[in-house]
């Protein structure tokens, strides 16, 4: 295929589309988001380089490195979860608290008693879904960029 750099840049934004998305970049708590995230894939694929070595390559795998990468990963974490607080006009705390005991509650309802290949392909994602729902509510979340309700 002699013109896929062509065909390929037919779906890419317009300068215009790329304006608007510069403007979402203006807000501090946005680009700390995007630090964070990509911190977080960043670090994850430090650590799936080592695993890939030692299954692989058979080369040693060095613990004490991955437990450093673990400790990178919470820092971005945490620079996440502080970035989404302020958005979201909470305590840091509070939210990652939230976080933590929403996702235990989803898991619960996607493994009720324990993991198992088959809950983990059939899932019921409006349960799921719910679960997500109810803290929206309850913590009055609401999307980025959506107008807050009264």
């Amino acid at each position: 295929m002699d013109n896929y750099i062509e065909l390929a840049l037919r779906t890419e934004p317009t300068a215009e589309q790329y304006e608007t998305i510069a403007q979402r970049l203006a807000d501090p708590q946005v680009i700390r988001l995007l630090h964070a995230f990509v911190g977080l894939a960043t670090e994850t694929g430090e650590i799936l380089d080592a695993l890939k070595k030692y299954v692989f390559y058979g080369k040693p795998l060095d613990l004490v490195n991955l437990a450093e990468e673990i400790g990178d990963l919470n820092w971005y974490e945490a620079i996440a979860t502080d970035a989404l607080a302020i958005l979201l006009e909470q305590n840091p705390n509070d939210l990652e608290k939230t976080i933590k005991e929403t996702n235990i509650a989803k898991l619960k309802a996607r493994y009720p008693d324990k993991f198992s290949e088959t809950n983990a392909v059939i899932r019921d994602l409006s349960t799921e879904r719910d679960i997500l729902n109810e803290v929206e509510e309850s913590k009055k979340m609401i999307r980025y960029g959506e107008e807050k309700n009264g």
